[in-house]
């Protein structure tokens, strides 16, 4: 399939995370200016989807990847690693999402699987109380979950919702759905109270957020969509054929 991961900026940099199949995975950084190489490390992971995510801690900020062999932090200017988790054991396609100093990684085949990881952690932090919740149902293979104010909301491929509490992973509700069966490529949206979903089949479907599952309304494009929506003063979907703007 390639790759599928998206670059990373950091201050000067530019950190892309080059896994393969042959085992010859590595993390690399580049200032962005120049196009010198500042920094790069190799990984011991097979190929993943997943695109790393800044975290934030009272003390430092880390680069925290998602694999199957292991979650694995490392310091955004020099590469080093901070800590390491047990890894997904299934193929890491979801981005990770971020809540101040929590990060939650995803995976949905062949097995499915949610970890809530607390940054700031040292060496092999498997076992620990780095490890805030896990939850084994409702995620999805392509689309990443999405955090957004105190929940969690996971999504399977063919919209199967699942909303948890970000801070502890109590089971808010499970098994929701949208109002047509249809599947999903395009990763979930938050934009002022709302979760966008958008399908395959280019309707996107509209949700309160919160701990009660609610469809406010439907809106339909009539033309296939696989990327996700970008939520920021506008929303802007990119079609098939055409890119929407929309607005007020």
């Amino acid at each position: 399939m390639g790759y599928g991961v998206s670059p990373i900026l950091y201050q000067n940099l530019v950190i892309l995370q080059c896994d393969d199949s042959g085992l010859n995975s590595s993390m690399v950084a580049f200032d962005k200016k120049t196009g010198k190489e500042a920094w790069r490390v190799p990984r011991k992971v097979d190929v993943t989807w997943s695109t790393p995510v800044l975290v934030h801690t009272a003390t430092r900020t880390e680069l925290v990847t998602s694999a199957a062999e292991a979650i694995i932090s490392y310091d955004p200017l020099t590469g080093k690693e901070l800590w390491r988790h047990k890894g997904l054991e299934s193929n890491a396609v979801p981005s990770p999402v971020v809540s101040k100093d929590m990060v939650v990684v995803t995976s949905g085949y062949p097995t499915k699987i949610a970890l809530a990881l607390r940054a700031g952690g040292s060496g092999d932090v498997t076992g620990t109380s780095q490890l805030v919740w896990s939850y084994n149902k409702g995620t999805a293979y392509v689309p990443s979950p999405i955090l957004y104010g105190d929940y969690v909301y996971l999504m399977t491929d063919r919209g199967l919702l699942t909303c948890l509490d970000a801070g502890t992973g109590k089971l808010e509700y499970e098994g929701a759905r949208v109002p047509k069966a249809t599947t999903f490529m395009a990763s979930p949206v938050a934009y002022e109270g709302k979760i966008l979903l958008t399908s395959e089949e280019g309707d996107t479907y509209v949700l309160k957020a919160g701990p009660k599952h609610e469809v406010i309304r439907t809106n339909s494009l009539g033309e296939p969509v696989y990327a996700s929506p970008i939520a920021d003063g506008k929303i802007f979907i990119r079609g098939e054929q055409n890119l929407y703007c929309i607005g007020d």
